[in-house]
């Protein structure tokens, strides 16, 4: 664990070396070079905290907004960059005193009034527009019936407000958001008291206690009903529904402190302060595990229970893979995907919705070898081809989750749970990256695991499976939803 941890930290220092040493002192980093999404995110600071204030005006108009950032300089810099597109910007500051910046595509080019020192703290205020008119696959404000909420994954949080929009740079978050009267606002974490009413509106602030990345924000605004209960060991649960959906959803939002136990027996306890379901009444075409709220489609809620029970598990599992252990880059996304689906196959299996553990491993490893030409092997998916989303396929999803099944039939059942467990003990709060899973798997099996992982996630070709020597492939690859 030791080795493991260290190797994080030279890693991520050689990383950052590598991505401004050819850049001159100061100068403003051009992304953080992720290979799926190169122009995100600058490197040459580290977001520790953001203060995001929001006034929401009412449907279809733009929000005014103040988000303050408060950051280390990792570099002397005399410019950096933030992510940041679709709405006005009105003035920026750096440690409250006015800063120069330009406007480049999807980056916000700010250039303090002085030098700021390596290692130096500094605050970022930036006074803006949030504008919820995206286009359609966009990312960032999801509009509903009656409101807002978000959807930020993979790097669309910078629709929304400033940030360094890359999952390797984790902060705290508060979030205060002004409404009008009779409107709820919810949002990740817990709320700082209660809110404050106005003639003029009410004032809701909510703030994280752990760290997020932020693709992970989650702002709820709508006409809506909290429904508040207690899960394992006291942990406050509340859910954030539609009020005339109160009765419907019920009994879907009465599985969640069992799943919550389901889930703590495999892996240990629940990482975070509290946890819930955001049912909102639109079509996304996914659900989205923000963190402590996870957002699901009314449809997909209201679904047969055996349909609906292990989509809320795979959202769930992700507090632990993905949150919690949140990767290093978004080559690491089968880290989310694959564990998300191998509890949610698990949780099927086991709770009779479906077909059996071995069932869908074999099914996955049948549209293993179409997927891999497809899209690439787990670990090192093709670039996204149409639009950002399009790195949600199913080598990352299945293909992980297969991973791992043939990880636990190579090293016994006993030997990969301990494995789950020290994975989100080790990482909690932080980031991870295939390489550490390798070298972690390894330690816990006491033997080198690299050769036989690296087949199953980087491989061009589908290994044969441990204990089933039978097993082919020849299935069409899957679209996943």
């Amino acid at each position: 664990m030791f080795a493991t941890t260290v190797g994080r930290a030279v890693v991520a220092a050689a990383t950052v070396l590598a991505l401004t040493g050819a850049q001159q002192p100061g100068a403003p980093a051009v992304g953080r070079g992720d290979r799926l999404y190169p122009a995100v995110g600058d490197p040459s600071y580290d977001a520790t905290a953001y203060d995001i204030s929001l006034d929401y005006h009412g449907p279809g108009r733009p929000l005014d907004a103040v988000t303050r950032i408060r950051a280390r300089a990792l570099t002397a810099l005399d410019g950096f960059q933030l992510d940041f597109t679709g709405a006005r910007v009105s003035s920026v500051l750096v440690d409250g005193r006015p800063a120069r910046f330009t406007r480049q595509g999807e980056r916000l080019l700010v250039t303090p009034w002085r030098q700021i020192r390596a290692r130096e703290a500094m605050t970022v205020t930036i006074t803006h527009t949030s504008d919820p008119h995206g286009l359609p696959g966009d990312g960032g404000w999801i509009r509903t019936r009656d409101g807002l909420a978000m959807g930020n994954q993979p790097e669309s949080a910078h629709r929304v407000f400033p940030c360094n929009d890359h999952p390797s740079d984790k902060a705290r978050f508060t979030f205060r958001i002004t409404a009008p009267n009779g409107i709820t606002v919810v949002a990740n974490g817990l709320p700082l008291g209660a809110p404050r009413v106005s003639p003029g509106g009410t004032t809701w602030t909510y703030r994280t206690a752990h760290p997020m990345a932020t693709e992970l924000a989650q702002i709820s605004i709508g006409r809506s009903a909290v429904l508040r209960h207690t899960g394992p060991e006291g942990l406050p649960l509340r859910d954030v529904v539609a009020a005339a959906d109160r009765d419907r959803l019920a009994a879907r939002l009465a599985l969640t402190p069992g799943q919550l136990t389901w889930m703590e027996a495999q892996v240990g306890r629940y990482p975070f302060e509290t946890y819930g379901i955001l049912d909102v009444d639109t079509t996304t075409g996914f659900e989205l595990e923000t963190q402590t709220l996870s957002l699901f489609e009314r449809r997909v809620l209201l679904a047969p229970e055996r349909l609906a029970a292990p989509l809320m598990v795979h959202e769930l599992s992700h507090q632990w893979f993905g949150d919690s252990v949140t990767p290093a880059a978004w080559s690491d996304l089968w880290l989310n995907e694959g564990h998300a689906t191998w509890y949610e196959w698990r949780y099927r299996a086991e709770k009779r919705y479906g077909a059996s553990l071995d069932q869908q491993a074999r099914s996955a490893y049948q549209r293993d070898a179409a997927n891999r030409r497809l899209a690439g092997p787990p670990a090192l998916p093709k670039p996204p081809a149409r639009d950002q989303l399009s790195i949600f396929r199913d080598n990352v999803y299945s293909g992980g989750a297969l991973a791992l099944y043939a990880l636990r039939q190579e090293i016994g059942d006993a030997v990969f749970r301990r494995l789950e467990r020290v994975w989100v003990t080790v990482h909690r709060d932080g980031n991870a990256s295939t390489a550490d899973f390798i070298t972690l798997a390894s330690h816990v099996a006491g033997r080198d695991l690299s050769g036989f992982l690296r087949g199953w996630l980087y491989g061009k070709t589908t290994p044969p499976m441990p204990g089933h020597p039978k097993w082919r492939q020849g299935a069409a690859p899957a679209k996943h939803t």
